[in-house]
């Protein structure tokens, strides 16, 4: 055994051992394992080429459940793939002129050299690529099967169209309502586009959220249910007279609109519509400005969020609708912030009660009609106050007969008198739209759709699955270059024969990410998307993830099981049973301001701090040129902040089980993670203190192993175990609650235990460092699995009981814990004054008598007590 801890020899010779034996490849129904499966997966990354260390958290924390639960008898399962398509590729294409394909093939390369030189233990066999035709074939078959029931559907939808380079933009690549590449204002532009019905299974995907989703974090059910956004309202019309150059009332001379504030009703002062909408096209025929205003609308992106941010805009269009309660009349204005694709195109505007609304309203000099009262309330018309949007306490005022009643009392009465006269009622409606699953790249799943001039849209035959998508384009942002590939685009019509040409638009890529870890439970399965082997995988007890997928990924998933379900592929209904959102990585930041007001941000590595004699910042400077810089503060790490640390540069220096019991000891896994080079040292110097403490010891680890008959220890040998067995208590609590960093400290506690300990040398004190030392190494195990294999192994515990990754996870041992003698404490008028040890058994006269004669406390009691309180096993009070 050396006599030094070298992390790259250690790791070196542990992960061959991996290999060799092919450690991690899991088996179903495995005889190993008495208590089953277990899924524990985390969301598979990107390909960008490197892992930055928030993966470094997130797989490490997989991989301590793993080796804890696998030593606790579960046939546990950690798989990993590639979320292989997408924009970043096409990005990185156009910027070296390759294809997509070759370095995103080249960068899952390195990327699983990188995790296996973390000792990871994954099971590579089941290993998924998003971009391979094996696996997309099946989102193209299941694509077919959903059209095929009516979930898949065709309509036109909004995009951003940059009118320069010609083609859609997806909305990260908006940026100040511009095209990234060529500067040009956007366009909303409306073309066909693929559609799937998630909302007919809103009413499911939110009813579970509540009922099926215990181990779920209560943010992430919350994020969840508001993403669905269920709301009780009503739909209603306001009529008109509005018709169109033929002479027909325009939508049956209705227009609808939906609120959630039916109590409302009565201070409406006017109503919105959005650029599109019929009545708008109407108006703007013979409105040459209302027409530039439409089309000025149609400019800037479609992002939900800059929808929200972004001035609201309007314009009269000179048509009235009626009032439907009241009959009169409301003017109808052109919003830029009202969606067609929202509900009907068309609001209501109640400007005394809705902030957008009162805003708008003071803008452009409409009136503003109170209609709502809180009691000790007064209405100003000055500016907006929270409480005008109360429906909790307010009351209808202003109304009519409508007049007093509540915000539920009043959106009954309004219903009622809407439904007796034809033009409206009660509705259920939810923010969730349904998932446009087309875009117009490349980089994606193909549709598998024909266009043929005499059949139309026709689907690809199963039997012709997959559509492959040729892998040799090289994008230049000019639009799909899929349009120009003739060997893609020319095939037979499937249904007349004759020449057709496919459909070039592709798969949004969280359809890729919407069933993968099932193709983990069924690696190879050629004949379906899964196979029985799912069944015993899944749904899956762990998943582990950034807080940044909370919604759209994890809703889609759920939403994919369902169809999965329906088409009798799965027998469960929710994919995830247990979810943990791990914390972000944060990093301190450093920049400079140019001239023009731009930052420069340099990477913590580059800078020198200047600290005060308490150790803080008090200025930095830049090792390159000695000028200061700012310090930014603590934030995520990032490329854009330039403060992220390279994982592969940490295992260079310190090896994999630091950067591991590092981010596993710094913090609980779903707290932020501050990243500490101190810290980084001091793990280091910990699993230094190991190897130098095990070497000492390894004379007595080998002479106890030699003993098979037990060695009875004196009180100090007991003492130790009791110690041990006490800390080994609280890390099988820690680990089973995923609190990490507890079980990091665990294994601290043990190490200064057990150097600490004052023991005569002879067979007991080997005895008990044997035993010590076994729990200690099976304990660090899951998260330095590197040192502790080595270890176990030239200690001659592998000779023993076997492979560490397969000895039973250390039982603690009640009698261990048993004490001949407790320490109680005494306190005199509630101040503690001194303790007294006492027999475990002892009665509650002999501990008063014992605590009475306690020379520390006999300073303190000069006359004879009124009351002595004896707390078994804890404490004992005098009252004097």
């Amino acid at each position: 055994m050396q006599d030094k801890y070298s992390p790259a020899d250690v790791e070196q010779a542990a992960q061959a051992h991996w290999k060799a034996i092919d450690a991690y490849k899991a088996v179903e129904n495995d005889p190993r394992f008495p208590k089953g499966k277990y899924y524990a997966c985390s969301m598979l990354p990107y390909p960008s080429g490197k892992l930055h260390m928030g993966h470094v958290r997130n797989y490490t924390i997989n991989d301590v459940m793993y080796r804890y639960l696998r030593m606790s008898g579960y046939n546990v399962l950690m798989p990993m793939g590639w979320d292989a398509f997408g924009m970043p590729a096409e990005n990185a294409a156009m910027q070296n002129n390759v294809p997509p394909a070759q370095w995103t093939y080249s960068n899952i390369a390195h990327m699983r050299e990188q995790m296996e030189s973390m000792g990871l233990a994954i099971d590579w066999s089941r290993e998924m690529t998003a971009c391979k035709p094996e696996y997309y074939k099946w989102n193209q078959w299941m694509f077919l099967k959903m059209l095929e029931k009516g979930i898949i559907y065709k309509k036109t939808g909004t995009v951003n169209w940059d009118p320069v380079d010609q083609t859609v933009l997806a909305n990260e690549q908006v940026v100040d309502g511009k095209g990234w590449r060529s500067g040009a204002p956007i366009e909303k532009r409306e073309i066909p586009m693929y559609y799937a019905r998630i909302t007919d299974y809103a009413d499911e995907l939110l009813d579970y959220v509540d009922n099926k989703l215990p181990g779920w974090p209560e943010r992430v059910r919350v994020m969840q249910a508001n993403w669905i956004g269920k709301s009780v309202g009503v739909r209603f019309a306001f009529p008109h007279t509005i018709a169109n150059a033929a002479g027909e009332l325009i939508d049956d001379g209705k227009m609808y609109v939906f609120t959630t504030r039916a109590d409302t009703i009565m201070g409406v002062t006017f109503c919105a519509v959005a650029p599109e909408h019929a009545l708008a096209q109407h108006a703007a025929q013979s409105n040459p400005e209302l027409a530039a205003f439409i089309a000025e609308c149609k400019l800037g992106s479609v992002i939900e969020a800059d929808m929200a941010t972004m001035e609201k805009k309007g314009m009269p269009t000179g048509l009235f609708v009626t009032h439907p309660i009241t009959n009169e009349q409301v003017e109808v204005w052109v919003g830029n912030y009202v969606l067609i694709t929202y509900g009907d195109g068309a609001v209501m505007g109640v400007p005394a009660h809705d902030e957008r609304d009162f805003a708008f309203a003071k803008k452009y000099n409409l009136p503003i009609k109170q209609v709502v009262a809180v009691e000790g309330k007064e209405y100003s018309l000055e500016a907006w106050q929270e409480w005008y949007g109360d429906k909790e306490h307010g009351v209808s005022v202003n109304s009519g007969k409508y007049d007093g009643l509540d915000h539920i009392s009043a959106v009954n009465a309004v219903a009622g008198d809407l439904a007796t006269a034809g033009l409206g009622d009660k509705k259920i409606t939810f923010r969730l739209r349904d998932w446009g699953i087309s875009r117009q790249r490349y980089w994606g799943t193909p549709i598998p759709m024909i266009h043929c001039a005499d059949c139309g849209v026709v689907p690809v035959p199963e039997k012709d699955l997959p559509v492959v998508l040729p892998e040799d384009c090289v994008p230049d942002g000019s639009g799909n270059p899929l349009g120009k590939h003739e060997a893609f685009l020319k095939c037979d019509c499937p249904q007349c024969g004759k020449p057709a040409r496919r459909e070039t638009d592709t798969m949004d890529t969280f359809v890729d990410s919407s069933w993968y870890y099932m193709r983990y439970t069924s690696p190879g399965s050629k004949d379906a998307m899964v196979d029985a082997r799912n069944d015993y995988w899944m749904p899956m007890d762990q998943y582990i993830g950034g807080i940044e997928h909370a919604v759209m990924h994890l809703l889609y998933a759920r939403f994919w099981t369902k169809i999965m379900r329906e088409l009798g592929l799965v027998k469960f209904d929710e994919p995830f049973v247990n979810l943990l959102t791990q914390g972000m990585v944060l990093n301190e930041t450093y920049y400079r301001d140019d001239e023009a007001g731009r930052k420069s941000w340099f990477n913590p590595a580059d800078v020198d701090l200047t600290l005060d004699d308490k150790g803080r910042p008090q200025g930095a400077t830049l090792k390159s040129d000695g000028q200061p810089v700012v310090i930014g503060g603590t934030e995520k790490m990032s490329k854009s902040k330039n403060n992220g640390i390279d994982p592969q540069a940490q295992i260079g220096q310190y090896g994999a089980d630091t950067a591991r019991l590092f981010t596993m000891f710094a913090s609980p896994p779903e707290q932020t993670l501050e990243w500490s080079d101190s810290g980084v040292e001091g793990a280091s110097r910990f699993l230094r203190r190991v190897w130098a403490y095990a070497y000492a010891q390894s004379p007595r680890i080998a002479s106890a192993l030699a003993v098979t008959d037990k060695v009875e220890g004196s009180e100090a040998h007991k003492t130790l175990r009791r110690e041990l067995h006490k800390i080994l208590q609280q890390a099988d609590y820690d680990l089973k609650r995923i609190q990490y960093n507890t079980v990091v400290s665990a294994c601290m506690k043990m190490l200064n235990t057990m150097e600490s300990a004052k023991l005569e040398d002879g067979p007991a004190t080997d005895a008990v460092i044997a035993e010590g030392l076994s729990i200690f190494l099976r304990v660090l195990n899951p998260v330095a699995p590197h040192i502790t294999h080595v270890l176990w192994e030239e200690l001659g515990y592998a000779k023993a009981h076997g492979d560490i990754l397969n000895v039973q996870w250390p039982q603690v041992d009640p009698a261990a814990l048993e004490q001949a003698e407790i320490e109680m404490m005494i306190q005199v008028n509630g101040k503690l004054r001194g303790s007294i040890k006492v027999a475990k058994d002892a009665d509650k006269a002999s501990i008063e008598a014992m605590a009475l004669a306690c020379e520390a406390v006999q300073k303190y009691i000069e006359t004879p007590p009124k009351k002595v309180i004896v707390v078994p096993g804890k404490l004992i009070s005098i009252v004097v």
